[in-house]
């Protein structure tokens, strides 16, 4: 008889307990997520803030950041730069070709060749 009282009561008793409830302390807090592996150092990571080093840039970095600066002409300063060594100034950009005189002015301020 105690058996079926007591069966009973806790009948009752989780009955009137919300669902929700129940759910909330058996839940365990999540896992803290992993924090994100850092970023290799890339290539186009200038060495001026906010300008383009012409040294180390790649080709999708001086094709987004110049002006006038498209596919072609990104490849020709990576080409120059592959076949006659680092830039000593943003002044030998003339040099390249596809380059004058008005696209390296556009973007003079952009440019390092550190």
């Amino acid at each position: 008889m105690t058996r079926i009282k007591l069966s009973a009561l806790l009948f009752v008793l989780f009955c009137t307990i919300p669902p929700a409830a129940i759910a909330a302390e058996a839940k365990t807090p999540p896992a803290p997520a992993p924090a994100p592996a850092p970023a290799p150092a890339q290539a186009q990571a200038p060495a001026t803030p906010g300008k383009v080093n012409l040294n180390t840039a790649d080709a999708a970095t001086l094709q987004r950041e110049l002006s006038g600066i498209g596919a072609v002409k990104a490849q020709a300063i990576i080409s120059y730069r592959e076949e006659h060594g680092k830039f000593a100034s943003p002044d030998e950009l003339l040099e390249v070709k596809g380059i004058g005189a008005a696209i390296l002015d556009r973007n003079r301020d952009k440019l390092s060749a550190n």
